[in-house]
């Protein structure tokens, strides 16, 4: 038998411990039991080749801020790269890469193989389907696509480009982007969430500021990391580590990936060492913000800074799922820029009682709001990031009526459809296995075993679909936020689609509330509405196990 090619090699999925015949054959239960088990093991088992990808997709990301620097007064050089202008083109040239499609949320390991990058093909096509927040507002409102939307659009990658193309960034240059931005918003909320506005789109409003900007970029960049910290006061965390960690491109030894379970393969919770690694993350990340915060350029500031890299570091060398990997990076450089070179400047000097309130209000009353009240703001928006703690839902096609979407105009096919393009049927189905492992890992996702049977008489006579991939499929883009595909996209679907009664079953599942120990959910018919609703303890869904064990 001739051995295949080291690229062949390279680009070719880790082989699951099932087929897919055997995984097919066996019912509901006993198939997500394989599936964890292969993951707790091989994770999503993406190509070696993949990551070599998204390594050279960061040097491109690196590259072109080096060279969009260059254009500046400052030159070619680190004076450029470490002065005002080289920091504000970090933030545009983020900002107009994310709003592409390619950062967060591109690429295989977001289930996007071809094209690799939707979103813009999505966001230019006239006719796609669009999610703006206040569906009624003349103009802006409605649900598809038209050309004022694209024009929208164009516009907002415009005005970043003359921003990046010039000599100087000047409140004047960025204001035309701030306003854009916030038209394309009301536009459709999935660009304003790609563009990751909760970040870079409230670092622009503080370049409008000549005089307080500095000021106002620390007080962004130390909300990020609190209240990301804040977000995992919960049961969750020590779940997104396991999971994160058995999918880990560097974190081959199968010893140390089932020490992260109480009992593999009999137990798939997580273990004290998966409990102690979440906690001492939390702690780290609540702890040098406080660092970088009190110091003034010496010991704190230093021992901050270290922390910080390292903790970042250690997040982007696994590659969690989902590869916010730019965003990590400018994380990283923004922290270096704001607190290394100006420790004399802290969020204390805001002048402006303008850009004060606004950070007030986008920095803390939002996020709070988030966390009390999830169902009402995005998890990005809330800055709660990677804390497995987030709205999702399931959609279920009663045999072959997932064919309907058909109906729907689109960037890019299935994930199903668009690997098999590189690979046989059988390797597609143990790759798209994993899908619902992933899911049913986290603790959210075992609210699945009670809610399946709720939803639908028999699982098997159904095509299982995670909405992160019917999100990324309709919408063009997908990131984590299950309010991206809800009731109101399913809504959307059924209005171009019209599926018949049991068609299309949809199970959504809110964030845990700060403070309140449940999760809220629903149960839809797309054709009937709304079936059923409730809640569940968090407690509850610590006891099981990732898969129904019929106990």
């Amino acid at each position: 038998m001739e051995r295949p090619s080291l690229l062949r090699r390279l680009a070719t999925p880790r082989a699951t411990p099932y087929t897919a015949a055997e995984w097919t054959a066996q019912p509901w239960p006993a198939r997500l039991r394989m599936a964890c088990l292969a993951w707790a093991m091989d994770g999503y088992g993406s190509p070696v080749a993949i990551y070599a990808l998204y390594g050279l997709k960061v040097l491109f990301y690196v590259g072109a801020w080096v060279g969009f620097v260059a254009l500046g007064e400052s030159g070619v050089g680190w004076e450029g790269l470490l002065s005002a202008d080289g920091f504000k083109k970090a933030v545009l040239w983020s900002m107009l890469y994310e709003s592409l499609g390619l950062g967060c949320g591109s690429g295989p390991l977001t289930g996007r193989y071809l094209p690799p990058v939707a979103a813009p093909l999505h966001f230019l096509r006239p006719g796609t389907l669009r999610l703006p927040p206040w569906p009624n507002l003349p103009v802006l409102g409605g649900g598809l696509r038209n050309g004022v939307h694209v024009g929208l659009y164009l516009g907002f990658i415009g005005a970043l480009l003359v921003a990046l193309l010039s000599p100087v960034v000047t409140p004047a240059l960025v204001a035309p982007a701030v306003v854009l931005l916030v038209l394309v918003g009301l536009s459709d909320k999935t660009i304003f969430l790609a563009a990751r506005s909760e970040h870079y789109g409230v670092l622009l409003v503080c370049f409008l500021f000549a005089d307080d900007w500095l000021a106002g970029a620390m007080a962004v960049q130390l909300a990020i990391w609190m209240w990301a910290a804040i977000s995992k006061f919960n049961r969750h965390f020590p779940a997104v580590i396991c999971v994160m960690l058995s999918n880990s491109p560097w974190f081959r030894w199968r010893r140390l990936r089932k020490a992260m379970y109480r009992d593999f393969p009999e137990d798939l919770r997580p273990s004290g060492l998966a409990g102690v690694l979440a906690h001492l993350g939390t702690a780290v990340e609540l702890t040098f913000p406080v660092l970088l915060l009190l110091g003034d350029g010496g010991t704190l500031t230093v021992i901050g800074l270290v922390v910080m890299v390292l903790f970042h570091t250690f997040i982007t060398a696994n590659v969690p799922m989902a590869v916010p990997i730019e965003w990590n990076v400018m994380v990283v450089a923004g922290a270096l820029y704001l607190f290394g070179m100006h420790p004399e400047v802290g969020p204390q000097d805001i002048q402006s009682p303008i850009l004060a309130t606004l950070l007030l209000v986008c920095l803390v009353v939002v996020p709070l709001v988030g966390n009390l009240r999830p169902r009402w703001v995005s998890f990005l928006m809330s800055m709660r990031y990677y804390a497995g703690n987030w709205a999702w839902s399931v959609w279920l096609f009663r045999g072959e009526a997932a064919d309907k979407l058909s109906a729907i105009k689109k960037a890019s096919d299935h994930p199903a459809v668009q690997l098999r393009h590189f690979y046989p049927d059988d390797t597609v189905v143990t790759l798209l296995s994993k899908v619902p492992a992933f899911r049913a890992m986290h603790l959210h996702g075992r609210t699945l075993q009670l809610l399946l049977p709720r939803a639908v008489d028999e699982v098997e006579a159904y095509d299982y679909a995670d909405g992160e991939i019917i999100a990324g499929v309709v919408l063009g883009y997908n990131f984590g936020d299950g309010h991206l595909h809800d009731h109101r996209l399913l809504a959307r679907v059924q209005a171009i689609c019209g599926f018949e009664p049991g068609e299309l079953r949809h199970i959504q599942v809110e964030s845990q509330p700060l403070l309140d120990p449940h999760l809220a959910w629903e149960i839809r018919d797309a054709h009937d509405g709304l079936m059923e609703s409730g809640r569940v303890s968090v407690a509850t869904l610590s006891a099981l196990q990732p898969w129904p064990t019929g106990s």
